[in-house]
C-alpha cells in the first residue's frame, strides 16, 4: 500500500509579497552571476598544460590525430562518453547520464562561430557509433578511442570535459571539468566559459590581447553564421538598444 505524503508547500501570498519575495532573491542570483564570470575570468589565466603526445581517434573517414579534432578552429572540448561493451546500454544506448548529456547539446554552430569546436569520443567503433546517433538523433562530432587518451587526461573511468587550444599545431590543455562540473554543459554559454578566450566578448575580464568582440552583434541564426560575414545593420541597431536596457537596469 502506498502512503501519500501531504508536501509541505510555501505560503500562498499577494502579487505584491509575491514580488518583494522574488526582488530579494534576484539579488542573490545576480551575485551568482557576477561570481561566475569571476570564475570563469580566472580560468581564462589558468596555466596551460603543453600537449607532447601524438593521440589517435577513429572517425567516420578514417583516422585522425587530436589537432584534426579542431577541425581548423582554434578551441576544442572533447566529452568522454561511455558507450562500449560493459556500459549499461550496450550495445543499444549508450551510459544514461552521458546520454542525458548528448540530448542538451545545443546547436553546435554557435559554438563554431566562436572558433570552438565541440567532440564526444568513446571506445565504441565507428559503426556503432553511427548507429547509436542515427537512432538518438545526435548530430555531432563523435570519435573512437583507439589508445591512451581516456587514461592520460583522467577520463578512464569517469566522464569529464577536456578543453584544448591550438597555436598552429601546437595543442594546449588549458581546463579539465568532471562530475557535477558535467551537469552545467549543454549550452553555447556553458561551454565557451570553460574555454581559454571565454565568450569572446567585450564586457569580459579577459587577459591584454584575447579577441573580443561587442556582445549580441556576432548572435545570428544557426543556419545564417556562413552566408553572412558581418550582422545585419538592423540587428545591429536592435541589439544595441537591447545592450543599453540590460546595462542600465543591473548597474
Amino acid at each position: 500500500m502506498t502512503t501519500s505524503i501531504e508536501m509541505k508547500t510555501p505560503p500562498i501570498v499577494t502579487r505584491q509579497e509575491w514580488e518583494d519575495a522574488r526582488q530579494q532573491l534576484l539579488v542573490k542570483e545576480k551575485a551568482l552571476t557576477r561570481s561566475r564570470d569571476a570564475l570563469a575570468a580566472e580560468r581564462r589565466r589558468m596555466p596551460w598544460l603543453s600537449v607532447e603526445k601524438n593521440y589517435e581517434f577513429d572517425g567516420p573517414k578514417g583516422k585522425v590525430s587530436l589537432l584534426g579534432l579542431f577541425e581548423g578552429r582554434r578551441q576544442l572540448i572533447v566529452y568522454r562518453a561511455f558507450f562500449e561493451p560493459g556500459v549499461l546500454g550496450w550495445p543499444d544506448h549508450a551510459c544514461r547520464g552521458c546520454s542525458l548529456g548528448a540530448d542538451q547539446v545545443s546547436d553546435l554552430s554557435h559554438l563554431n562561430a566562436r572558433d570552438t569546436t565541440l567532440a564526444y569520443a568513446s571506445r565504441a567503433p565507428q559503426p556503432d557509433i553511427a548507429r547509436l546517433k542515427a537512432r538518438m538523433g545526435w548530430d555531432l562530432p563523435w570519435y573512437t578511442i583507439t589508445d591512451s587518451f581516456d587514461l592520460d587526461f583522467g577520463v578512464d573511468q569517469w566522464h569529464g570535459h577536456n578543453v584544448f587550444y591550438r597555436d598552429g599545431e601546437r595543442i594546449f590543455r588549458t581546463y579539465f571539468i568532471n562530475n557535477r562540473g558535467d551537469e552545467a554543459m549543454g549550452s553555447t554559454w556553458s561551454y565557451l566559459d570553460i574555454t581559454a578566450l571565454g565568450r569572446q566578448e567585450t564586457w569580459e575580464d579577459s587577459p591584454e590581447g584575447y579577441p573580443q568582440t561587442k556582445p549580441y552583434k556576432w548572435w545570428n541564426w544557426h543556419d545564417s553564421y556562413d552566408a553572412e560575414a558581418s550582422p545585419d545593420q538592423k540587428w545591429v541597431k536592435v541589439s544595441d538598444a537591447g545592450e543599453a536596457a540590460f546595462r542600465k537596469r543591473d548597474a
